[in-house]
């Protein structure tokens, strides 16, 4: 089967399942990268005006002192981490003239100058390599010729670290919200799907023979198609009812006229009599056998559990009278309290017409016998006649008619046996005896009989 095939025979809850499990997969991590990067960036502005602030500070306070010929600073800014040495975080005033100010900080070192127009932002290394994010500024000072470059760097890993630990309890909420959302969508399928799980146990019910109709005390819209559903049950069952009556009545019409036929012919002469007599036998197969057919197209799926051996006791009790008249041995051999939904009436027309051809063709001894092979029960018919070819027992299988016209004829009988079996999705083997003569099998699947544990 196709990929495609596949993907048109999923489950609907399968179905729902899979769908909502891609949008969780799509969605949240999108929403997560985007909440991620709305964080960064208002975590890197927040920090950058902070720097922009500490920057004019230092500006408010940094003035040249013309006696000494230096920079000076007359304002702190709060901060003890610009007095702690190498802490990443700095600032630095400098002019053209290699006039330095610095925070305590920086010690010894000094950060590059870009000479940029207007305040910049950059990332630099700082004196312990590590990353640091840049603001510089160029002013003039009025008793100053020179112009001053204005820096404060701070190290950017106490942004990096927000980041990673918003990152982190993000992503958590996110798969743990993913987890949830997958949980109540199963539950939400599981409960929106509950009528139809009920419409398939009331449509089993039914096929079991359980239960005559399907439930309707269902939501709305699977309440008016169970009762679409019960109205064709009811409406097969009532035709197959019918048909069964129609043939049964059929049936009697046909006898007297045909007896009566029987009784005119024994007036004409012997010529005309022997051929009036020919057909009357062949009309009353016919008969027979499209009744037969009639009778078996039944409703087996509806039918009730049944035990094998009380559905066939009548006939085994009948066939061992009529043995016992021909001198025929017979014995039965069948599983014990073995149950399977299979009409009655069914059972006993395809075992009875196999032992019925079996005592018509058999020496001295017949046999029925019922097995399970794996998922099959094997009902076997054997008899120590005089066997079939194989040839023989093709011919008999494929056109149902008799090979000796000078007994009873076994192919009504196998034809119907055919078409029971496939009514039930069995078959019918003819095979070579073990003790010579034929065996008949009949496979019967027991996944179509058994009505559920």
């Amino acid at each position: 089967m196709t990929l495609t095939g596949r993907l048109r025979r999923l489950p609907i809850a399968t179905r729902m399942l899979v769908s909502a499990l891609v949008l969780v997969v799509l969605v949240l991590p999108a929403a997560g990268a985007l909440l991620s990067w709305n964080f960064r960036e208002a975590v890197n502005t927040a920090f950058n005006e902070r720097l922009e602030s500490l920057l004019n500070v230092v500006i408010a306070g940094v003035s040249y002192d013309v006696r000494q010929d230096a920079l000076v600073t007359s304002r702190q800014l709060g901060d003890s981490r610009f007095d702690r040495v190498f802490s990443g975080w700095y600032w630095q005033v400098r002019d053209e003239s290699e006039r330095v100010l610095t925070s305590r900080s920086l010690w010894d070192q000094r950060l590059a100058v870009s000479h940029e127009p207007g305040i910049a932002f950059r990332t630099v290394t700082g004196p312990r390599g590590e990353q640091l994010r840049l603001l510089e500024r160029d002013i003039r000072l009025p008793n100053l010729d020179d112009i001053l470059h204005v820096q404060v760097a701070a190290n950017l890993d106490e942004v990096e670290a927000q980041i990673a630990r918003f990152q982190t309890l993000l992503w958590l909420s996110l798969v743990t919200l993913g987890g949830l959302l997958i949980v109540l969508i199963g539950l939400q399928i599981r409960w929106g799907l509950a009528p139809l799980r009920r419409i398939e146990r009331s449509l089993k019910a039914v096929e079991q023979g359980r239960q005559p109709s399907i439930e309707t005390d269902l939501p709305r819209e699977l309440a008016r198609l169970a009762e679409a559903i019960n109205t064709v049950l009811e409406r097969d069952q009532r035709l197959m009812e019918r048909g069964r009556t129609a043939a049964g009545n059929l049936a009697h019409a046909l006898k007297t006229p045909v007896a009566v036929l029987g009784t005119l012919a024994e007036r004409l002469p012997q010529e005309q009599e022997k051929a009036m007599r020919a057909e009357l036998k062949r009309l009353d197969e016919a008969v027979r056998h499209h009744l037969a057919r009639a009778s078996a197209a039944g409703p087996a799926a509806l039918g009730t559990e049944q035990e094998i051996g009380t559905v066939l006791e009548p006939v085994i009790e009948g066939v061992r009278r009529l043995a016992g008249r021909r001198g025929l041995m017979f014995e039965s051999s069948l599983p014990q309290g073995l149950k399977v939904r299979i009409d009655a009436q069914d059972l006993q027309e395809l075992v009875g017409n196999l032992l019925e051809n079996a005592i018509n063709w058999a020496k001295g001894a017949i046999s029925l016998t019922g097995v399970v092979e794996g998922d099959w029960l094997v009902l076997s018919v054997a008899d120590d006649g005089p066997g079939m070819s194989p040839e023989e027992r093709q011919q008999a299988l494929s056109r149902g008619g008799r090979l000796d016209e000078a007994r009873s004829g076994s192919g009504l009988g196998l034809a119907i046996v055919t078409d029971i079996a496939a009514l039930h999705g069995g078959e019918l083997r003819l095979e070579d005896g073990t003790e010579g003569g034929l065996e008949a099998k009949v496979l019967l699947p027991l996944t179509h009989l058994h009505s559920g544990p």
